[in-house]
């Protein structure tokens, strides 16, 4: 495998132990594996420039541009949201619009690493379980290397997911129920080998991710104050977490943003972990929350997200389904981008947060992890719910 010349290998999570950067999977300790770097090998100025794709900062992941598996993710906008500042009570607010992505998701970035590094080892088949938004995503990439794919999503999946991993040329297999029961069948169910897509089985669907960090810093000129992120799996937490410590590492800014995770009420154990002062969320007894992207009972990168939180002086807010749906739909009609779900429970995690956690002067940034048009069927219900 020819790999950039900071990257070094895979560090297990839990015990700190090197592994090889040809090494697939877990670690022996079953934790996930982290990308390491020689820091000191890498020039700031390679992580601050403006962004074409995520790819422009290849300096920072574990092999070039030329080898990558792109559709040009990343290079998503940072939109003014000055409404929103003057609600808040602080200085200025972005929304870091991930729904520009190629197949309107911040999971693009991770699955472009991650079927890059699995074509790398020259794997011919794919698998991965997803609530929707990574099956079709891994679709589209795992496509153009001209692999299989097999997506095993939940019945309550939105269609547009559903139809665009089949329009891709993945292998579409439906589950009965959530997100744990198509996890649970594609273990069961596929028999063969396969190379895995599941978010912290590769190492790289959070190594992707710290690429939006990186366009952060690069369009304000430095780190902000507070990041709301919508928070599932841990994936999206973890790889922002990482990607601010790896700005700081190589100075590209001295500041580190507080991360605050935004969870649904119904299924938030990260934010309970978080409120309990334990490292490793439990799983969540009964999850139920309309946001089926964010009903993650038994997160795999919960204990990396709580540690990301933690470390960053950050805290975890959770927000009831209402509420959710109320702030995606605001945020659409304020800014004229059209967002999903997720970006409702990072504007709703923000004003609940907004008297304790802002201050006055603070430069907010707002994830929205998707494109309104995955859930646009039950923003619509909600406003027909009110009449509308």
């Amino acid at each position: 495998m020819e790999t950039t010349d900071a990257f070094l290998g895979l560090d297990c999570t839990a015990t700190g132990e090197r592994y090889d950067p040809s090494h697939v999977g877990r670690s022996d300790a079953d934790a996930p594996l982290d990308p390491a770097y020689d820091y000191d090998a890498v020039d700031p100025a390679a992580l601050t420039a403006d962004a074409d794709s995520m790819w422009t900062y290849d300096a920072l992941l574990p092999v070039s541009v030329a080898r990558g598996v792109s559709a040009a993710e990343g290079a998503t906008p940072l939109v003014p949201a000055d409404e929103f500042a003057a609600d808040l009570g602080v200085d200025r607010v972005f929304l870091k619009d991930e729904g520009r992505n190629p197949t309107g998701t911040v999971l693009d970035r991770g699955l472009s690493l991650a079927v890059t590094m699995g074509h790398e080892r020259g794997a011919d088949l794919y698998a991965l379980a997803s609530p929707g938004n990574a099956g079709q995503s891994a679709a589209a990439y795992v496509e153009r290397v001209g692999a299989d794919v097999y997506a095993f999503l939940p019945s309550r999946a939105p269609f547009p997911n559903k139809a665009m991993v089949n329009v891709h040329g993945g292998d579409m297999r439906v589950v009965g129920g959530r997100f744990a029961d198509a996890r649970s069948a594609l273990h069961e169910n596929l028999q063969t080998d396969w190379h895995s897509l599941q978010e912290f089985t590769t190492p790289y669907r959070h190594e992707g991710v710290k690429t939006l960090a990186f366009e952060v810093v690069a369009d304000l000129g430095d780190a902000p104050d507070a990041v709301v992120v919508p928070t599932s799996t841990g994936e999206v937490l973890a790889g922002v977490a990482k990607g601010f410590r790896e700005l700081r590492a190589v100075g590209a800014t001295d500041a580190l943003p507080r991360l605050y995770a935004a969870q649904a009420a119904g299924c938030a154990p990260i934010v309970a972990a978080l409120e309990r002062g334990i490292d490793d969320p439990e799983p969540w007894e009964h999850p139920d929350t309309i946001a089926g992207e964010l009903e993650i009972a038994d997160p795999a990168g919960g204990r990396l997200a709580v540690r990301a939180v933690d470390e960053s002086g950050g805290d975890g807010v959770a927000v009831d389904d209402e509420d959710v749906l109320e702030s995606a739909v605001a945020v659409t009609q304020r800014l004229g981008t059209e967002v999903g779900a997720t970006a409702g429970a990072a504007a709703s995690g923000a004003w609940e947060l907004a008297d304790e956690a802002f201050d006055a002067g603070d430069t907010v940034v707002l994830v929205n992890a998707d494109a309104g048009v995955k859930t646009a069927d039950i923003l619509r219900s909600h406003l027909m719910g009110k009449g509308v």
